[in-house]
């Protein structure tokens, strides 16, 4: 499965950079492809998230999130079009200072319609804008 792993240090505490990747409703203020995040059937750390983004078309996708709070967030795929599977994890660590190193894994599965170039483009070139979205997010909230 075609995937990628970043990590990043941002100049936030651990437990603040948690709450800004589980604030999924938030996701569109400030990261420019995903239009909607809706969440649902919420059962303890364990929650259904619906997106409706934007990469070359409109895409939509749901993933089932478990949040363990505060250094782990991981999530399985549910349904979508145009995608097969789609998993992946935050994993939050304390870097000293206030500090967090997050690292950020994402293995993605789309269908044999669509092409290895857009397959290239989400786990190559948007990861390292991902990364520095949420960065700048928690760093200036």
């Amino acid at each position: 499965m075609p995937g990628a792993s970043r990590s990043i240090v941002i100049n936030a505490p651990v437990e603040k950079v948690f709450d800004i990747v589980t604030q999924y409703e938030k996701y569109a203020e400030f990261l420019p492809e995903v239009k909607e995040v809706r969440t649902s059937n919420r059962q303890g750390n364990e929650v259904n998230v619906h997106y409706k983004v934007d990469i070359v078309k409109t895409i939509r996708y749901t993933i089932r999130v478990k949040e363990e709070r505060p250094t782990r967030m991981s999530w399985s795929f549910v349904d979508g079009e145009f995608m097969k599977d789609n998993k992946g994890s935050w994993v939050l660590e304390p870097a000293g200072e206030g500090q967090t190193k997050a690292t950020y894994t994402a293995e993605m599965v789309l269908g044999a319609l669509v092409p290895k170039s857009i397959v290239n483009t989400l786990v190559e070139s948007s990861l390292p804008k991902l990364l520095e979205a949420f960065k700048r997010r928690a760093e200036n909230t």
